[in-house]
This record gives C-alpha cells, structure tokens and sequence, in this order.
C-alpha cells in the first residue's frame, strides 16, 4: 500500500487536474476551515496517520467532503492525504464497496506503517439517511441540490467527526 499511497498525487495536485466542476473544487476548499473542537481531537492522535482517497472529479460528494479532509492534512504535520482515481484503482474500489456498489468517495486510513485500519465513504451517516429516506425517491434533477443543501449547512463537521471516528486509540 505504501508504493499507492506515495504514488498518489497530494491533494492540491489533485485539484490542478480537475477537470469536471473545478470551480466548485476549488471554491469548496478555499471556504472549507475545520472546527476547532475537531482540529484539537485531531491534534490528540498518537502517531502518524494517511488519508488515501478514492473519487473523481465529478464526485458530487467528494467536492463537498474531501476539501474540509485536505484542509485538516494541511493543518497538522502529523496527517496527510493523497487521491487515488476510482477508476484507475478498480481494486481498491471493489475492496470498499458501499451496499455492494462502488460508491465514492471512500477514505481509507493507513497507520504509520500504511496498514489500513479502516474507512469511511461514501457520505457522513445523517445525509445517507436522509438520501434513502426522502432523497433518492426525487426526480435526479432535484436531488444533487438537496445534497448540497445539506453539505452547505454542515459544513465538513460530520465528515470530519467520522473520519477521527474510524482512527483507533491507544488506551
């Protein structure tokens, strides 16, 4: 995983290819800020931890969740995230499946040794419950508003929090 992981462009290289919605890309991580609470229990972490992204461009959900996820790597030395193409990383994908579908984006954490220790994808829980409660049954033109509605009012703070979720504690 190690030779992924470093092969992987940063996130900023990642942004520089963006093709598909780049201004919202670019806009997303420019206002994106991490809470303080959640950037002290970030700075509370033992060791070093690696974020290795699997989106596209395209990724209506990864737009709205991954900037808030680079902004945190960027603030502490002791985190940093690297994106991966879905597409080129069939493996990885079908090795993450959400409800057997290949849903993106997914986060997998890597420890200091780059061992997966866990994952989170493809959106935080409050909105995927909603999205099969009342979202998914919507005409498609209606839905990625609703999603943005809902990332908009959140902010990054449940991708966040569930991210630091999956990252084990020493006791």
């Amino acid at each position: 995983m190690r030779q992924r992981y470093e092969g992987a462009p940063t996130f900023r290289q990642f942004l520089e290819t963006v093709r598909d919605n780049r201004d919202l890309w670019q806009q997303v991580h420019s206002r994106a800020r991490v809470p303080e609470d959640l950037l002290e229990r970030a700075r509370g972490l033992e060791g070093s931890w690696r974020f290795l992204v699997l989106t596209e461009d395209w990724c209506g959900d990864g737009v709205h969740s991954i900037p808030y996820l680079a902004r945190l790597a960027e603030s502490l030395p002791t985190l940093d995230l690297r994106v991966l193409s879905r597409e080129a990383s069939p493996d990885l994908m079908d090795a993450h499946l959400t409800r057997g579908t290949r849903s993106i984006p997914v986060v997998m954490i890597l420890d200091e040794a780059y061992r997966e220790v866990g994952w989170w994808g493809p959106r935080p829980t409050p909105l995927q419950e909603l999205f099969l409660r009342e979202i998914k049954t919507l005409p498609q033109p209606e839905r990625f508003p609703r999603l943005r509605a809902w990332y908009a009012r959140d902010r990054g703070r449940s991708t966040l929090g569930e991210v630091l979720d999956r990252i084990p504690r020493t006791v």
